[in-house]
């Protein structure tokens, strides 16, 4: 919360410029492009950022597909995780994202310019129609995020297992799908410390579909919990 605070202060003269843009952007998602609606984004976390004095480490930024239809798996530490790759990401992507969020102010109006999917976990025939909707849109050419672990990690760098069911949608999209690795996400709003940090952001080699066709979704989901674990490993 405290971060939250300090990247308000730091930002008030940008902040009802900032707040007016994002909203307004949200409320007329379909006036613009994704493109469009991305660069927003990217501008007020860019703002958000440097008010909160975090910097992005990012890593294997060329790893992300040339080609649009894919989708990320990173692990899920806190509130702050889609922030931190938005920032570093050069390509628009979207989330399926858990219900409880999408009242949340500011993100609530973030992941309306994500056009973002809300996921009700205690919904089973909703969750099919997500998983349904997601792989028609990524075989169109949307990108999109998904947190595996279903849930954010409170064991700080460690990873909670990995859902199959989370990797549905790629098999169905037969897309590639890109492991992204978090470290240290959790100390932005999870934290009550306001010194200066680095969060850093691994994407990791994409699995094409040729790689995990044929392979059950527990397996394909501990494929990718398990290359997480070693690049969280190797750089924590």
């Amino acid at each position: 919360m405290k971060r939250i605070i300090l990247m308000v202060l730091r930002n008030l003269l940008f902040v009802p410029y900032g707040w007016f843009k994002l909203c307004y952007t949200a409320s007329h998602v379909d006036k613009y492009t994704e493109e469009e609606r991305y660069k927003v984004l990217k501008m007020i976390d860019n703002r958000a950022n440097w008010g909160g004095r975090i910097t992005i480490d990012a890593h294997g930024v060329e790893n992300i597909p040339d080609k649009d239809g894919f989708m990320f798996f990173p692990n899920h530490q806190g509130l702050y995780d889609v922030l931190a790759i938005l920032q570093v990401c050069p390509r628009p992507f979207s989330v399926v994202m858990k219900k409880e969020v999408a009242d949340v102010p500011f993100l609530k109006q973030v992941f309306a310019c994500m056009k973002a999917i809300p996921l009700d976990r205690d919904d089973i025939r909703q969750g099919l129609k997500v998983i349904q909707q997601v792989a028609e849109e990524v075989k169109k050419g949307r990108n999109y995020l998904i947190f595996a672990e279903g849930t954010r990690s409170k064991n700080q760098n460690q990873l909670l297992e990995f859902k199959g069911g989370s990797f549905k949608s790629a098999v169905k999209a037969q897309c590639p799908i890109v492991p992204v690795a978090l470290i240290d996400s959790y100390k932005s709003f999870d934290t009550n410390s306001i010194e200066k940090l680095t969060v850093q952001v691994h994407f990791l080699e994409p699995i094409p579909y040729e790689t995990y066709k044929g392979m059950k979704t527990t397996e394909i989901a501990a494929m990718v919990k398990g290359r997480i674990e070693d690049t969280i490993a190797r750089y924590e």
